[in-house]
């Protein structure tokens, strides 16, 4: 698609294990997920060159150590088919990566890692590849982050650390079939998963550690059955930037 102008624990390790096995897991909790990097995958039902990069981004869905969140954008609807899952917000979302990246444009699919560097979202391997350079070179997530759920409580822990952030909740679907009828991907059947249903800043952290408690409701609605939650910088005009550390929770109903 042209460029548009303008230290896993027993429960991670468990939850790992139910994926390679390709087992539902029980109804009713969810697991802890330590990871090593956060993916943001910038995408669209009416993009042809997002298909291999959505099956790319299964692929590290399915690896259970990664944060991986899909953004579907709404500029590429005009092409026939208007996205399912598209929202405004996911679009401003990937502008306001462009500018601070120092870009006059956006594109699909980006993968955006660790919320300071961006590659095409075709190649999982490579997607890793700079997710372990990044850490390598003190660029990963250094800050601990955890979440927990019970009944109508969301818990979530920052650990100390350097420099401040804004604490996001990203709420996701976990996976989603779509057919497309028209377009370029027209014939298309294609799953999602962890296609992002809204974003939430819920506190600001200083350095210091964190306690923050939110209502746990809006991951039992129908829009979304998980929660990510990244703890990001902003730059000097609001617009995203390095994310200092991040969790998630994902559904055990879940089957992968």
């Amino acid at each position: 698609m042209a460029i548009l102008k303008v230290k896993n624990s027993p429960l991670a390790q468990a939850f790992l294990m139910g994926v390679a096995l390709c087992l539902p897991l029980p109804a009713a909790a969810e697991e802890f997920v330590t990871p090593k990097g956060v993916v943001e995958l910038f995408t669209s039902q009416g993009c042809r060159s997002c298909p291999p990069a959505d099956r790319a981004f299964e692929t590290m869905v399915r690896q259970g150590d990664v944060v991986a969140l899909s953004y579907h954008v709404d500029y590429w609807n005009y092409l026939g088919w208007a996205d399912t899952l598209a929202k405004s917000e996911n679009t401003k979302r990937q502008y306001a990566y462009a500018k601070a990246f120092g870009r006059s444009g956006v594109y699909t699919p980006q993968a955006v890692v660790n919320g300071i560097d961006h590659l095409k979202g075709t190649d999982a391997g490579e997607i890793n590849s700079r997710m372990e350079k990044l850490s390598a070179g003190g660029r990963g997530l250094v800050v601990p982050v955890k979440a927990n759920r019970q009944n109508d409580q969301l818990s979530i822990s920052i650990g100390k650390g350097t420099g401040k952030a804004e604490v996001v909740v990203v709420y996701f679907r976990q996976r989603q079939t779509v057919e497309m009828m028209k377009g370029e991907n027209v014939g298309q059947k294609l799953d999602y998963w962890h296609s992002v249903t809204d974003l939430q800043t819920v506190g600001m952290w200083d350095g210091s550690p964190l306690d923050i408690t939110l209502p746990a409701k809006v991951m039992g609605s129908d829009d979304s059955d998980g929660c990510a939650i990244l703890l990001q910088s902003v730059d000097e005009e609001g617009n995203p930037a390095a994310i200092m550390g991040a969790t998630m929770l994902v559904p055990k109903s879940a089957e992968l």
